[in-house]
C-alpha cells in the first residue's frame, strides 16, 4: 500500500480501538467480552453486503463493534489478500467486533470461525441468479473488473456471457474459475453446525424470519438480548439498504428466468451437475 492508505489504515485501528472502548462504557466491558466475534460470509455476487448491513445493525442491540476494515480478504484497495493476511485480520477480531467477507470452507478457516466466541454467518445464492449478476455487474457497473474486456470486446451476446461464467475463462487477463468450482470452495460450510447457513432468498423474501434465525442462532453464540425480539427485528431491518451499495443491481430471486436462454439452460445442467439439488434450489434436472 502507499503512503495515503498506510495512513488510513493507521486511522482505521485507531478509530477500531475508540469504538471498543465506547460499547466497553454503554454496555459495560465483561458484556463486550462475553459477546461473539460476528462474521456475515458470503460468495461474491451473493448477498455479502446485504448480510453486513445485517450485522451493521447489530451494534444497535448490544455490545457489538463496527471496526469499520474493509471485507477481511481484502485490503484498503480492496485486492485480494493471500489466505495468511485474511487469517491474521480474523484472528485479529475480538469479542464483539463484527466483519465480512468471502472466506472459503478450507480448514483453516473453518477451524477458526467454528470455535467458542465465534458467530459465522454465511449467506449463499441461487447460481444461476449468481451468474446473471457477476455477468452484469462485470460488464455494466464495475469497468476495471478483470472479466469487463473480455465479457465487452470478445463476446457478444448475453448468451455468450452466461455460457462463459458457467465454463470459466483461461484467457491471459480475464481468468474465471468454473462456477462449479467456485461453489465447491464454501459447501463445506453448509457441513458445519457451529456456522449459520443462510439463503440469499430468505433474507430478500422472508426476511423477518431470517432476521429471527440470525438472532437465535447469536444467542446460541453467546450474545445476550437486552431488548424485545420485535425491537431487535425492526432495528437490524432499518439497517438494511440495498441501494446504499455500490454493487446493488436488482436483487430479485429468480431473475435468471429472463436471461437464460434454453441453450444457457442445458449448457448449466451439463456443466453443474448436482449443484442446484445440494443446495436445495431444485429437486431434479426438469427446470
Amino acid at each position: 500500500m502507499n503512503a495515503f492508505y498506510t495512513a488510513k489504515y493507521s486511522l482505521k485501528l485507531a478509530r477500531w480501538q475508540a469504538r471498543r472502548f465506547q460499547a466497553a462504557l454503554r454496555w459495560g466491558s465483561q458484556a463486550l467480552a462475553q459477546t461473539p466475534a460476528v462474521l456475515g460470509n458470503a460468495m461474491p455476487k451473493s448477498g455479502s453486503h446485504l448480510i453486513y448491513q445485517v450485522v451493521q445493525g447489530l451494534v444497535g442491540l448490544g455490545p457489538f463493534v463496527n471496526p469499520g476494515f474493509p471485507p477481511v480478504n481484502r485490503d484498503e484497495v480492496n485486492d485480494k489478500l493471500t489466505d495468511d493476511e485474511a487469517l491474521a485480520n480474523l484472528r485479529r477480531m475480538r469479542p464483539g467486533d463484527i466483519a465480512y467477507g468471502y472466506i472459503k470452507a478450507l480448514p483453516q478457516f473453518v477451524s477458526l470461525l467454528t470455535q467458542p466466541g465465534r458467530a459465522t454467518i454465511f449467506v449463499y445464492r441461487d447460481p444461476r441468479d449468481m451468474v446473471v449478476s457477476h455477468v452484469y455487474y462485470a460488464t455494466e457497473m464495475h469497468p476495471g473488473h478483470g472479466m469487463h474486456r473480455y465479457y465487452t470486446t470478445v463476446l457478444k451476446s448475453m448468451e455468450e456471457r452466461i455460457h462463459a461464467a458457467i465454463r470459466g475463462v483461461e484467457e491471459p487477463g480475464s481468468e474465471l474459475s468454473p462456477l462449479r468450482k467456485k461453489y465447491e470452495g464454501y459447501l463445506g460450510w453448509l457441513e458445519q453446525p457451529a456456522a449459520l447457513c443462510l439463503r440469499f432468498e430468505d433474507l430478500i423474501l422472508d426476511r423477518p424470519a431470517a432476521l429471527n434465525r440470525i438472532l437465535d442462532y447469536l444467542v446460541e453464540r453467546g450474545f445476550t438480548p437486552r431488548l424485545p425480539r420485535e425491537q431487535e427485528i425492526a432495528i437490524l431491518e432499518r439497517a438494511i439498504a440495498p441501494k446504499k451499495s455500490g454493487t446493488f443491481r436488482k436483487g430479485q430471486p429468480g431473475n435468471w428466468r429472463e436471461h437464460f436462454s434454453e441453450a444457457n439452460k442445458a449448457f448449466f445442467k451439463e456443466q453443474a451437475g448436482d449443484l442446484l439439488i445440494r443446495l436445495g434450489y431444485e429437486t431434479d434436472d426438469r427446470w
